[in-house]
């Protein structure tokens, strides 16, 4: 088997500090530069959208949540784990691309609703098809049943992590 890089800095652990179980940072490690490829694969498709990640996510979610396709800030904000700041500078962004509008919900004008354009449909479905297409093509080292076993795995940890920790 090859090793990574991360066999490297375990090795560099074992010379140093022989006694360190280093079990847990050999999957985290993984985790966190694998995340970084995948961001990196991501950036790269959604570039020629003229969207980021972020703005991709902020897309995605008003895409999934099916028609009307709008939600509130609010909804948005905690979704993708971010703070309302973050959220607004986002908005701001797409709005200004004729991606979204945001208008004052007529059941109760404190409120606003952000909303899909027509435009902002037709980008995140090109986006999102050339999205998956890109993440098949960084795991297509790994045929499926591996694909299927990684994928339960994650699963399998991120279902007691979210119980454990309400990031919401």
């Amino acid at each position: 088997m090859d090793s990574d890089h991360v066999d490297r800095i375990v090795e560099q652990w074992a010379e140093q500090r022989p006694e360190l179980d280093t079990s847990g940072l050999r999957v985290a490690a993984r985790a966190i530069r694998l995340q970084r490829y995948l961001d990196q694969a991501v950036s790269d498709a959604v570039r020629p959208f003229g969207l980021q990640v972020g703005e991709l996510n902020v897309l995605a979610t008003l895409r999934r949540s099916g028609p009307p396709f709008q939600l509130t800030p609010t909804q948005l904000y905690r979704g993708l784990l971010l703070s309302s700041g973050a959220m607004t500078n986002r908005l701001d962004r797409l709005e200004a691309n004729h991606l979204i509008t945001r208008t004052v919900d007529p059941d109760d004008r404190r409120r606003v609703q952000v909303a899909l354009t027509v435009r902002g449909r037709e980008i995140i479905d090109q986006a999102m098809d050339a999205h998956v297409s890109r993440l098949d093509e960084v795991l297509a080292g790994i045929d499926d049943e591996q694909r299927t076993a990684l994928e339960d795995l994650l699963r399998t940890l991120l279902v007691r992590l979210e119980q454990e920790h309400d990031l919401t």
